[in-house]
């Protein structure tokens, strides 16, 4: 019987917090782009609730926009993004996973084209990709696990979702009664407590393999 693996993309697979920060720091400055990126994150999500059909591209600019950044840069983002690098031990730790005979899912908060670009960068194959702009909901609600599991097929007790976000993914996955990895990259306390915290990806095919012989 199939092992389903799902992840969220950016902050677990791609470094989201270096690719927003180096753009405020380019457009505001060192020292207020840093205090900007706190601001940025509150931003997004009250923005993607206001219009969950809203496209990602749109949520940054509006972000963008609120922080007070000039209308010719407020697509800054969105052209920065292709290029946001992975974190380094990703590809290794997705191939051994992969070789271990688990199935790849991305469930993310963003646009096909984006996601596409960034998926490229990993060098690994995803049989499965949910992208918030096609299915008109963003994480934390219920949307993408909806259309994860109608489109996989996937039995929820060998199913596993990763991710680094509390908020978007491990509080969402295990209210859903799903088995969850923590990627702790932040140093921060957990509540929910997921099933397993780690704090890079390292290790993570045999978390996955404990969790789902």
């Amino acid at each position: 019987m199939e092992r389903w693996a799902s992840f969220d993309c950016y902050g677990t697979l791609i470094d989201w917090n270096g690719g927003i920060g180096r753009e405020l720091e380019r457009l505001f400055g060192t020292a207020r782009g840093g205090r900007l990126l706190r601001a940025y994150h509150e931003l997004e999500p009250q923005i993607q609730r206001e219009d969950p059909g809203r496209s990602y591209r749109s949520v940054m600019a509006v972000a963008l926009a609120r922080l007070g950044v000039p209308a010719a840069e407020e697509d800054a983002l969105a052209r920065s993004l292709p290029d946001w690098d992975p974190f380094p031990e990703v590809p290794a730790a997705l191939g051994e996973v992969r070789a271990r005979g688990w199935r790849l899912a991305v469930l993310s908060n963003t646009d096909r084209d984006l996601l596409d670009a960034s998926l490229a960068r990993l060098g690994v194959e995803f049989d499965l990709t949910v992208v918030a702009s096609e299915i008109g909901s963003y994480k934390p609600a219920p949307g993408h696990w909806d259309e994860f599991f109608a489109h996989s097929g996937a039995e929820p007790g060998r199913h596993v979702h990763v991710g680094a976000s509390l908020f978007h993914d491990i509080a969402p996955a295990a209210g859903l009664g799903l088995r969850t990895v923590w990627v702790n990259r932040l140093g921060e306390e957990a509540e929910p407590q997921p099933d397993v915290e780690l704090h890079s990806l390292a290790g993570l095919a045999d978390s996955l393999d404990a969790l789902v012989p």
